[in-house]
């Protein structure tokens, strides 16, 4: 999309486009083009619309209903924070004191719009040209343009010295062709420049890729993993004043119509013991796993590895708990296949759930050669235990 097709989508026509297209989006594209033209829409306009009706079907999942009105680009919504994250953040920039708010590097404003919410006034800086105007358009469309302001530049030229918080979200695709960048050193702005950004400004927040290398977060800094429902979503860097504990691992459940939130922290640099598999396996959530709180995990359900490379927890006794799930285990075996499909043929499992870690088979190919029939459900966890491939049969405790 660029800008002239931006600016069409929001005339009257575009918005009427707009619509239409939102009552096709999840159909066949090709009959929801043919159907927009039917009606007059003409076609460069229709295909932006189509386009805009896909992405808000599918930032929904991130934003709830305020996708409907958003204006979207695949890399923006792939690297946007979710509205429940983002939220959490803006409330915590909040209750630090910030006021006015630098979103260097604001994308499509997911961030910027929720510290806005929150009554801070942030002032949006992003290089690419189309993001930038959508941003605005957002902020229009949210009814905070007088709280959130863009402007198209470069962020390391921005005066930071206007505001008391700044954040940055550094892109982390290449230019032109999408690809994702792994290397911090890669991002844009600069990661010199962007880890040099807490001595500027002493509440600075920095959001970065889950998969961080723990030895480039800066000394001082808090890092923070971020799940949702299970998935792992984001890591942020708190800094300076922000910094509260070394490391935390931030959880958001959807429970009903309720979202609840969990936070486990540590130091990160704790060892759990090892010992001999037990009667209950927990299997940590991965924002706890990235952080490297397994060992604080531990510590909680009174629990050990039974490797010590491998993040599976095992304990006498079922706990509850929002960081793990919680598996019965039944059998231990050293893998055969040939005795597992052996035992599972003599249980009548017909259908199983595979985990793995610390194993190199592949779920799919021995879910086909355990040849299952009946009508029993099992877990299996595919692991090492003291260095030894082993499986694990059992089942989920609610």
């Amino acid at each position: 999309m660029d800008l002239d097709q931006l600016a069409a989508l929001r005339t009257p026509e575009g918005s009427a486009a707009l619509s239409a297209a939102a009552t096709l989006a999840g159909g066949d594209p090709l009959a929801a083009a043919s159907a927009l033209r039917a009606a007059g829409v003409p076609p460069t306009l229709a295909a932006a619309a189509l386009t805009q009706a896909e992405l808000r079907h599918r930032a929904v999942g991130k934003f709830g209903p305020a996708a409907a009105g958003m204006f979207l680009t695949r890399a923006g919504l792939e690297q946007a924070t979710r509205r429940v994250v983002a939220e959490r953040r803006a409330e915590r920039l909040r209750a630090a004191g910030v006021r006015t708010l630098a979103d260097l590097g604001c994308g499509l404003g997911a961030d910027a719009l929720a510290a806005a919410r929150a009554g801070i006034r942030v002032y949006g800086v992003e290089a690419d040209p189309v993001t930038a105007a959508m941003a605005a358009a957002n902020a229009a469309a949210a009814g905070l343009a007088e709280l959130f302001t863009v402007e198209c530049g470069d962020a390391t030229a921005f005066d930071v010295s206007r505001v008391d918080g700044v954040f940055c979200d550094p892109a982390r695709r290449a230019s032109g062709t999408g690809r994702r960048i792994f290397d911090p050193r890669a991002y844009s702005p600069p990661w010199d420049f962007v880890t040099g950004l807490a001595e500027r400004v002493p509440r600075t927040v920095v959001k970065v890729a889950p998969g961080l290398d723990h030895a480039l977060i800066p000394a001082g800094a808090e890092a923070e993993w971020v799940g949702v429902d299970g998935d792992l979503v984001e890591a942020a860097l708190w800094c300076g004043e922000l910094a509260q504990v070394p490391r935390r691992a931030t959880l958001y459940r959807q429970v009903g119509t309720e979202t609840r939130r969990s936070r486990l922290t540590g130091s990160g640099a704790t060892e759990a013991s090892v010992g001999p598999p037990r009667r209950y396996l927990y299997d940590p959530d991965p924002a706890v796993v990235r952080a490297h709180l397994v060992a604080e995990l531990a510590d909680q359900l009174d629990a050990t590895l039974g490797d010590p490379s491998i993040a599976y927890l095992y304990a006498d006794r079922p706990t509850r708990t929002p960081y793990a799930r919680c598996l019965e285990i039944t059998d231990v075996l050293p893998f055969s296949l040939k005795r597992l499909r052996a035992l599972l043929r003599e249980r009548r499992v017909g259908r199983v759930e595979i985990l793995k870690r610390g194993s190199a088979l592949t779920p799919e190919q021995l879910r086909r050669d355990l040849r299952l029939a009946g009508d029993q459900a099992a877990s299996l966890v595919l692991t090492r235990i003291a260095g030894a491939p082993t499986v694990l049969v059992g089942h989920p405790v609610d």
